[in-house]
């Protein structure tokens, strides 16, 4: 049977619950989606929403493929793969920041939300932390007995990015309700551009500086 590698019931349901908790904490993706949907509209908080996600599997593979560990034996690629992250995240709060209010609904043509799927992937994927996250979380779970391990990394990582994309679509919803108001007022909507380039600046300072 396909899949049959996988844990029963017994084993998946404590991984899903975990699963639904580190999902529904706020951190980093969540702040990012929040801050991209407030300045953006909720169709940017999906856009944004979905390159986390995409950016998610990339770490999943890495996990699996055993990067992970490359990344924690070498510590110097950890820290520039880590600054090239802080200093994208910063550009993109600048973006924010300077970017010019116009009146009206605020919608991102289509291929603006192309790009912002795209700067949402590779802001995550240049968060090495994500990887070494992975490597420490999934194996809690995988029984070598019942199969290739990295096979079941890469099904259990799709499983709980799958559940952040669906958290994080939700939470891009709730703030585009407030930001289509925003959206009519260039006044509201410097205030709005100002929030979210803080936001993203804050979430770069916070990569560069943390420790792994």
């Amino acid at each position: 049977m396909p899949f049959d590698f996988l844990p029963g019931w017994a084993g998946l349901v404590p991984f899903l619950l975990a699963t639904l908790a580190l999902n529904l904490t706020p951190g980093a993706d969540m702040t990012y989606t929040i801050a991209r949907a407030g300045a953006q509209g909720r169709w940017a908080g999906y856009a944004s929403a979905l390159g986390i996600g995409m950016g998610c599997f990339v770490h999943t593979a890495a996990a699996a493929a055993g990067l992970a560990a490359l990344l924690r034996a070498h510590p110097a690629a950890f820290v520039a793969i880590k600054w090239l992250g802080a200093v994208y995240l910063l550009y993109l709060a600048v973006k924010l920041l300077l970017a010019k209010p116009a009146a009206g609904d605020g919608a991102l043509p289509a291929r603006g939300h192309v790009r912002v799927f795209w700067e949402a992937t590779l802001v995550n994927v240049l968060n090495p932390k994500v990887t070494i996250f992975m490597l420490a979380f999934l194996p809690q779970f995988v029984d070598p007995a019942r199969g290739p391990v990295w096979a079941q990394m890469l099904v259990l990582g799709s499983l709980l990015n799958l559940g952040g994309i669906a958290i994080n679509g939700t939470v891009a919803s709730l703030v585009g309700l407030g930001a289509r108001r925003i959206q009519r007022s260039t006044r509201l909507q410097r205030a709005m551009n100002l929030v979210s380039g803080t936001l993203l600046g804050g979430l770069a300072v916070r990569l560069a500086l943390t420790e792994r």
